[in-house]
């Protein structure tokens, strides 16, 4: 115990030992807490009784011994049985004679951490007086004095309840004030609507679940507060859980395009509790590793088939090079070129079958998207006629976003080729690019071609799928779909007045601040990899604190308040991950990378990738800085 613990030991001494009722606290261990003076002086106690840490059952055994209880024929059942109601305490008031003739009154109060405090009160005189006023007023009737002292009795008790009410009022009220500060914190919309569908309460998290929405919510209808919209996709729900039963619906704001899953609890007397969570982030995730999973079982459908498959194109090309070399006529060596012409087209088409079903990781990492278009016009311009315009709107804003910019190069591309096919040799192809909220990041490719037809929109992202005849492979759309997906996006088809749309929908995910260094928090529990890893962080000009586990990680970044990046294994010491320090350092907090060496398609990769920037291991210095400064490293 420090100087100050012990100065304020003594103060809070020295006060009540000032107070004239004896005063004594025990914990929920039945040990002394603390007292003062006159406990120990009213009922004669030794030191070793008085000091913090003396047990309940020593005093009661003391104080039969010394016949505070009068005669006790079972010395040892008296305190087994003292000691099991100080167990089960319960507020009391009660007045007792002692065995020296002097009477106390006994007040005691539970303490909301376990224990309970106990007042004395030598009321010796007061008792007397009343005798005394018995015996002297005669002129007063017995029933009047017995009155009397029923009503003094009945004060004594009352005052005791007032103060035990107080107390209970005050653990209520810190009770809902603790209810309330932790409806707040959480990161989900809690409410509840009455029979009339009018809210009596709402934390104030709603604007954070479905933006643009207010705060005060109590006394409004669900239907004004919600929208039309929205109200009417809940109202199923909603009307089940008015008639008894629970429900969960989840639904896509169309003004943010984010996803709610909002759970519908009935009350009992007609109301509902509402739990509202954005799972956009986790939809991301889901859709990423549903589409890792089909890509897996593709490709063990078709690397058999397309093994056996070359083998026979293989066969084939061989065959007919040796026809070639037995002196045929000119039209018999034409039908064997264009046999040759067929089969290696086949095989052109294993390898793109290949490059879709095969192991190809979405690799997302700091990407100025305003350069990526602007290079792809460059990219793209050369292969376009003369007078087919191609154009580019980005309406982004000046962030950096986690993206693979090689990937969705490639899947531009292809839509831009695809166009340019469509439009012919004249027309106009435009990129357009912009931000719904800090959710998604939107690229459309539009051309003013004749559009897609019923059936491309229905069947155009079906493997093999071609409206070109036989210069399609109809495996272009598929492997652009195949890249959103990977990412966690969507893609749709549809037909503008001009002509066809294609729009990629892809996670918003904002880059780590490019920091020209700083101090950084290594969070890694093999010895060894943090030691390289200290010596990367600090030959890019950081200063580093370390940590093994998540707890540790969470203190330092609560001490110290300079930290700049937090740069974080997944698999880490004790039972935490780097996903739960992810998760505890929370949205838009410090900078964060994690770093792994599990396989891409293991789920908590997956996971790990829709909450930050994910290094793989093993990787170099360069690497690290490529992801923390892409244009220096570059």
């Amino acid at each position: 115990m420090d100087r100050t613990d012990t100065d304020t030991r003594d103060f809070t001494t020295a006060g009540l030992n000032l107070i004239a009722q004896a005063l004594s606290i025990y914990d929920r261990d039945l040990r002394l807490s603390v007292c003062n003076r006159p406990f120990q002086t009213m009922f004669d106690l030794p030191p070793d009784l008085v000091t913090p840490g003396a047990r309940f059952e020593d005093t009661i055994r003391h104080l039969v011994g010394k016949g505070e209880y009068g005669s006790v024929d079972d010395p040892e059942t008296f305190v087994r049985t003292r000691v099991d109601q100080a167990r089960a305490f319960q507020p009391h008031y009660m007045e007792r004679t002692r065995s020296n003739g002097r009477t106390i009154s006994v007040e005691g109060s539970p303490l909301p951490q376990g224990g309970w405090v106990t007042v004395y009160t030598d009321i010796t005189r007061t008792k007397r007086s009343e005798s005394l006023l018995r015996a002297r007023s005669e002129e007063l009737s017995d029933q009047l004095l017995t009155h009397a002292e029923d009503l003094s009795a009945t004060n004594r008790e009352l005052a005791a309840t007032i103060t035990a009410l107080e107390e209970t009022k005050r653990q209520l009220t810190e009770a809902e004030a603790r209810t309330r500060l932790t409806a707040e914190m959480m990161p989900a919309h809690l409410a509840h609507v009455d029979a009339a569908g009018f809210y009596t309460y709402s934390n104030r998290r709603l604007g954070t679940i479905i933006p643009y929405r207010g705060a005060d919510l109590p006394g409004r209808h669900i239907r004004e507060v919600l929208g039309e919209a929205i109200h009417d996709r809940i109202t199923p729900s909603l009307n089940r859980a008015y008639a008894g039963e629970a429900s969960v619906f989840e639904f896509t704001d169309r003004s943010s395009a984010r996803r709610i899953r909002t759970a519908f609890t009935p009350d009992g007397r007609g109301g509902v509790y509402i739990l509202s969570m954005d799972i956009t982030q986790e939809t991301q995730t889901r859709v990423a590793l549903q589409q890792t999973r089909r890509r897996a079982l593709a490709a063990q459908m078709v690397n058999g088939l397309a093994h056996d498959f070359a083998n026979l194109l293989t066969i084939i090309l061989g065959l007919q090079s040796r026809l070639e070399r037995t002196g045929l006529s000119e039209d018999q060596s034409d039908l064997v070129k264009a046999t040759v012409a067929a089969a290696r087209r086949g095989g052109g088409l294993l390898n793109r079958i290949g490059d879709m079903t095969g192991h190809r990781t979405y690799r997302a990492r700091s990407t100025d998207l305003h350069a990526l278009l602007q290079d792809m016009r460059l990219l793209a311009t050369p292969t376009l006629p003369p007078t087919l315009g191609l154009s580019v709107v980005d309406t982004t804003p000046d962030t950096a976003l986690m993206l693979d910019a090689g990937m969705l190069q490639d899947a531009l591309l292809n839509l831009i080729l695809n166009a340019r096919d469509a439009c012919g040799t004249s027309g106009q192809i435009t990129i357009a690019a912009h931000a719904i909220d800090d959710v998604w990041i939107d690229i459309s490719v539009t051309d003013t071609g004749p559009g897609f037809s019923d059936a491309a929109l229905d069947q155009a992202l079906n493997p093999f799928f071609t409206t070109k005849g036989g210069k399609g492979s109809g495996l272009g759309l598929p492997m652009v779909y195949d890249m959103v997906k990977l990412a966690g996006g969507d893609l749709r088809l549809s037909n503008t007045a001009t002509g066809a749309c294609v729009t990629l929908r892809l996670p918003w995910r904002a880059a780590p601040a490019q920091t020209a260094g700083g101090l950084a928090l290594l969070v890694e529990d093999d010895d060894t990899l943090r030691a390289d890893i200290r010596d990367m962080l600090v030959s890019l000009d950081y200063s580093v604190v370390e940590a093994a586990s998540v707890d540790e990680a969470i203190a330092l970044t609560a001490d110290l308040p300079g930290i700049a990046l937090v740069l974080s294994d997944l698999r880490l010491e004790g039972d935490g991950t780097g996903i739960d320090l992810a998760d505890r350092l929370g949205q838009g907090g410090l900078p964060l990378i994690l770093m792994t060496s599990l396989p891409p398609d293991d789920p908590l990769h997956r996971a790990a990738q829709a909450r930050a920037p994910v290094l793989s291991k093993p990787f170099r210095a360069d690497d690290l800085a490529r992801l923390l400064r892409p244009e220096a490293a570059a």
